[in-house]
């Protein structure tokens, strides 16, 4: 497993940069509650999975020979993000709610759907894969060092974000959430926003 090291290390780095992933995991843990913004970290490691899965056997080529195919995933993904951004921005929620409050019935399942949408719809993921286990997946690799592979990486994005869920879901950060939330979500929008148009025009 020791050949994998560089291959781990660089997508280390990449689960560090901040993106929409973070960022949705964030307002989740913050304006809900620890658990829903780990959820939507499961989310992001559910749709990882299959960006690295679909990387290995062949998706990044097929964007590339279909560009339609890659347009297609990337518009969707770029207008979630907007979605996500204004309806944030337009949210009239209780400013008083506690972030331990329960989320009404499906609140989880929402969370999950969220972070998975928001990771699914960057085909950019397929690319950064298909580079990353291209460039650094050791030649010849059988099918159960790839399997180990996979699961390494979207567990190391589920422990990642359960971190930055468990960091920003203490009760000092929800504190301070509460008594700023109208700018933050307002910030957090403006970013999902931008993120989204830029995911549109950037191919």
């Amino acid at each position: 497993m020791f050949v994998l090291l560089p291959l781990l290390g660089v997508w280390l780095l990449a689960l560090l940069s901040p993106g929409p992933d973070f960022l949705v995991t964030v307002q989740y843990a913050t304006s809900r509650s620890r658990r829903h913004g780990i959820v939507v970290g499961l989310g992001v490691s559910s749709a990882m999975a299959v960006w690295a899965t679909g990387s290995l056997v062949g998706l990044s080529v097929l964007f590339a020979r279909l560009s339609w195919v890659y347009d297609m995933v990337r518009l969707a993904g770029a207008a979630y993000l907007l979605y996500l951004g204004l309806r944030m921005l337009l949210a009239k929620g209780s400013h008083a709610a506690s972030a331990t409050t329960r989320a009404p019935a499906g609140g989880l399942l929402r969370a999950w759907r969220v972070g998975f949408l928001t990771n699914l719809g960057n085909p950019k993921a397929a690319a950064f894969f298909g580079s990353l286990l291209g460039a650094l997946m050791p030649a010849h690799a059988d099918v159960g060092l790839k399997v180990a592979v996979v699961a390494l990486i979207v567990g190391m994005g589920a422990g990642w974000y359960a971190i930055v869920a468990t960091l920003f879901g203490l009760a000092p950060v929800a504190r301070v959430y509460r008594r700023a939330r109208r700018w933050i979500d307002r910030v957090m929008a403006a970013l999902l926003i931008a993120l989204g148009g830029r995911l549109a025009v950037d191919r």
